[in-house]
């Protein structure tokens, strides 16, 4: 089973040297500012899940060496007061970065929002003006996921020019901005999706695939190209099997069948996921120096 365990792109180990690097960064932009980087996250009601997240994001950038500040907001707080909030952080130079934890509740307009917080402190990438910025290839603030995907492919693949990428699915927060990385990248880019036409041959040309579609094992083993470079986005839990409370978790991708043809894939759990928070640090960081005018090595952080 070497084999095997070669193709495996571990994202938890690469997550855990990219907040090293973070850190003796952050060290250094507090000697330099004279103060440290600072992260706020906001969250809004009492998701279970949203609740661990955001204990994790705070605990990690702490350990990072950066301020976290939590704002934790009742499920009934208004769209006024959410709003009033968003502007005192934008106002505050203490903090560099802004997150608020999606989703909110039904009663609150996400898009409205997310366009409240300052295109300089998106550490999500997810306002119109940080998606404009990546569409026209200017600096700025990119999706932690898909960045953080990019990351593991050019660790793997090195230089990623002229391959052919084939991204499945079109959501704002990975399928799009995923493929304007790749464009950037250089790589002749394919968007597919649940209603794509002969989704298998489309995914079968391509040396990269990105799955993103948010449904379990969609892509098979035998549409993957020899050789190729899968990137697995989802996270999906199959219902419980007999005796047990709580299924499997598994990805967009039928990991076990595609292994077998794949070049390198990302398991899941453990291979795109650890990624996420590692990224958000990493843009609260990037934020931090361009804020505070002070310099940061291109790819330092990459």
């Amino acid at each position: 089973m070497t084999e095997f365990n070669e193709k495996i792109i571990d994202g938890k180990a690469f997550a855990e040297g990219l907040r090293a690097r973070i850190a003796v960064q952050a060290a250094a932009f507090e000697a330099k500012a004279g103060r440290k980087a600072g992260l706020a996250v906001v969250l809004v009601g009492e998701d279970p899940a949203s609740q661990v997240y955001v204990a994790s994001k705070a605990k990690q950038t702490v350990e990072c060496g950066m301020e976290s500040f939590e704002h934790k907001l009742p499920a009934d707080t208004t769209q006024e007061t959410l709003l009033a909030l968003i502007d005192r952080l934008n106002a505050d130079d203490a903090v560099d970065g802004i997150l608020v934890q999606l989703p909110l509740p039904k009663h609150l307009d996400e898009q409205t929002v997310v366009e409240r917080i300052s295109p300089d402190k998106d550490v999500d990438g997810l306002t119109p003006i940080s998606t404009g910025r990546l569409a026209l290839g200017l600096p700025g603030l990119v999706p932690c996921t898909p960045l953080g995907s990019l990351m593991l492919l050019k660790d793997r693949l090195g230089n990623l020019s002229g391959k052919d990428a084939v991204v499945i699915g079109r959501s704002i927060l990975v399928g799009k901005p995923m493929v304007q990385l790749l464009l950037g990248e250089n790589c002749t880019v394919t968007v597919a999706h649940s209603r794509t036409q002969n989704l298998a041959d489309v995914v079968r040309r391509a040396d990269i695939v990105v799955a993103a579609v948010g449904r379990p094992e969609m892509i098979k083993g035998e549409w993957i190209k020899p050789g190729a470079t899968v990137i697995d986005v989802g996270i999906n839990r199959l219902p419980p099997e007999e005796g047990k409370k709580k299924g499997r978790i598994v990805g967009d991708v039928d990991y076990q069948s595609a292994i077998q043809v794949a070049g390198a894939i990302t398991p899941v759990p453990g291979g795109v996921g650890p990624m996420t928070i590692g990224v958000l640090l990493r843009n609260a960081l990037v934020a931090a120096h361009r804020n505070a005018g002070v310099e940061l090595a291109d790819g330092i952080l990459d």
